[in-house]
């Protein structure tokens, strides 16, 4: 199985005649993602050229590409300063998942987008996140396609490179992945490491999970307690930013360290308590993982 999207999502780009939008989606496309609308202001009207023979139709509202494709998910690479907005808009036009892809969205305006996406109960991955992948169903995002196979692992991550990284150590190794998801290291995102080792638990098809942190904040803390209680299959973390030294950002606009909680140490001490595998360095995962599926 899948968590979050799968052959059925249908998906909206916002921002799609921009450069990222519009290579980003000949990449959904060309990987078998149902890329059924996208919106430019001021061009609706126009059709995009996907590749393989696809033509998308571009609107110039979101309510209205809902309206006329069916779409349920929204992909955003519209600039940083109107990000926020945009994440409104596909809320309000009653989008069921939005993938922020955009980096440097302002905090202040994420809180705002925040709160309207919590009231409409609406799904938000990121943002500056690289969105997440089905591999063999749909991807919503950047995560390569050809790094990732259908398999039995779950990986969920607040690093984009080291999710790539990962993913491709476990393919390299032929271990593949039920869903791969970038939550994003943003101050203020939406969907977190607990939500996703939710859905994973209750995937039938997941077997084994990977969860990738970052120092700064007490995220990989509240997560690792949360699977010490409620998960049942082997658990394999890795932390970035292990000799960053406090009070600098590292990465992402989250990863700072600001007390003793959100230093890589405290992190993996809470990891090793609640019974998580601790990778020391990336490569490791893939053999932890292994040793967790007895391979």
């Amino acid at each position: 199985m899948s968590v979050f999207i799968d052959q059925s999502t249908r998906v909206v780009v916002q921002g799609i005649t921009g450069r990222d939008g519009s290579f980003h989606t000949h990449q959904m496309v060309a990987y078998g993602t149902q890329v059924v609308a996208g919106v430019t202001p001021g061009k609706g009207g126009q059709t995009f050229e996907a590749g393989n023979g696809a033509r998308i139709p571009v609107f110039n509202t979101v309510e209205a590409a809902v309206r006329e494709t069916g779409a349920n998910a929204s992909a955003i690479y519209v600039p940083p300063p109107f990000a926020a907005s945009a994440i409104m808009e596909a809320a309000d036009a009653g989008v069921a998942l939005i993938v922020g892809i955009t980096e440097g969205v302002p905090v202040q305006d994420m809180m705002t987008a925040s709160a309207l996406v919590q009231d409409k109960g609406v799904r938000l991955l990121g943002p500056n996140c690289p969105g997440l992948i089905s591999p063999g169903k749909s991807k919503v995002g950047i995560i390569p396609g050809e790094i990732t196979i259908p398999g039995p692992v779950g990986v969920v991550s607040r690093s984009g490179t080291l999710t790539y990284e990962a993913v491709n150590q476990l393919t390299q190794a032929g271990i593949g992945q039920t869903t791969c998801v970038g939550i994003g290291g943003d101050p203020i995102i939406g969907t977190d490491f607990i939500d996703c080792l939710e859905a994973f638990a209750a995937d039938g098809e997941t077997e084994a999970v990977v969860i990738i942190g970052e120092i700064g904040g007490t995220d990989e803390q509240d997560a690792a307690r949360w699977v010490k209680d409620n998960l049942n299959v082997p658990v394999v973390g890795f932390i970035a930013g292990q000799t960053a030294p406090p009070g600098r950002t590292m990465g992402h606009a989250g990863a700072i360290i600001s007390g003793s909680e959100g230093t890589a140490d405290e992190k993996i001490r809470t990891f090793k308590e609640s019974g998580i595998a601790v990778a020391e360095r990336p490569v490791d995962i893939r053999d932890l993982v292994k040793e967790g599926l007895g391979l």
